[in-house]
């Protein structure tokens, strides 16, 4: 394959409800906009007819398959676009509310599995995608080679992120209630952005959406998340070669010892004022 089939399933991302909103002690009924959440089965199969599903994220519905293509890079299952010969919905949508909630991604015949990592039965919630994995040993994807590259970025832009970031949040404004992931360059330029219930699975959406671009342009490109920083999210950044990360929250003890030892700038509590640097690896011009 050379590019992302086209998605079949134009599931809104959001949707309008009728709630009470209490103000001094007065309700009145309003009309407001949430966030979809809906489950999503990822599913990886082989022409010698081996199906498996290997995990079932709570997600919101669109760019469906950068999810499952960046999730399946970032836990090592797949290298790049080579070992990848179809990704499709499977099964008919769901009775309730019409959603195609089961994608399935063909591997080629020389990709190698291993199994026996994959049969980890985990549930991964909206939240965090490593708390139900069965066994810590888990979290542990084969990592690629230490981060090696010339990205740069100066103090000053660097502090105008986050309003960048923030005016790219479609659904965000409209909801209040999604996190972003963001490529961004060394001249503070934000390439893509996706958003997502989960973090984890904006991220995925992010990095899968650049899997059939050659040239591995994400190792030079820095990562932008609007919330934390967690070990996960590292571990996805390191997967794909992205040597800097910056995320408007704080990261985890686990994320600042991962990103030191791949040697990827991280730093943490970005605003207009400033911002900590937790690891620097030379990306701080």
């Amino acid at each position: 394959m050379s590019t992302i089939p086209s998605e079949s399933s134009s599931a809104p991302s959001s949707v309008r409800i009728l709630l009470d909103r209490v103000s001094d002690g007065v309700a009145n009924t309003v009309h407001d906009v949430v966030s979809v959440e809906e489950p999503m089965e990822l599913q990886i199969s082989k022409k010698d007819g081996l199906t498996q599903t290997i995990s079932v994220t709570m997600r919101t519905p669109g760019q469906d398959f950068e999810l499952a293509l960046g999730y399946l890079l970032c836990e090592g299952v797949i290298r790049d676009a080579s070992d990848v010969t179809d990704v499709r919905y499977c099964g008919p949508p769901s009775p309730d509310k019409g959603y195609q909630n089961v994608v399935q991604v063909e591997l080629a015949p020389t990709t190698d599995l291993d199994l026996d990592r994959l049969q980890r039965n985990f549930y991964t919630t909206s939240s965090c995608g490593v708390c139900g994995k069965t066994s810590i040993e888990a979290i542990d994807a084969p990592l690629s080679e230490t981060v090696e590259s010339n990205y740069r970025i100066e103090h000053d832009i660097l502090r105008t992120l986050p309003d960048r970031l923030h005016s790219w949040q479609t659904d965000f404004q409209r909801t209040g209630g999604l996190h972003a992931a963001a490529t961004v360059d060394g001249s503070g330029e934000i390439q893509r952005v996706r958003e997502d219930v989960g973090r984890h699975n904006a991220v995925d959406k992010l990095i899968g959406s650049y899997v059939y671009e050659s040239g591995a342009p994400l190792r030079n490109l820095g990562l932008l998340l609007s919330g934390r920083a967690g070990f996960e999210l590292v571990q996805k950044a390191a997967m794909a070669s992205m040597p800097f990360i910056a995320s408007i929250g704080p990261p985890s003890n686990l994320a600042i010892e991962l990103a030191d030892e791949r040697n990827i700038t991280l730093i943490g509590f970005l605003r207009e004022s400033g911002y900590n640097v937790y690891t620097s690896h030379g990306a701080l011009a």
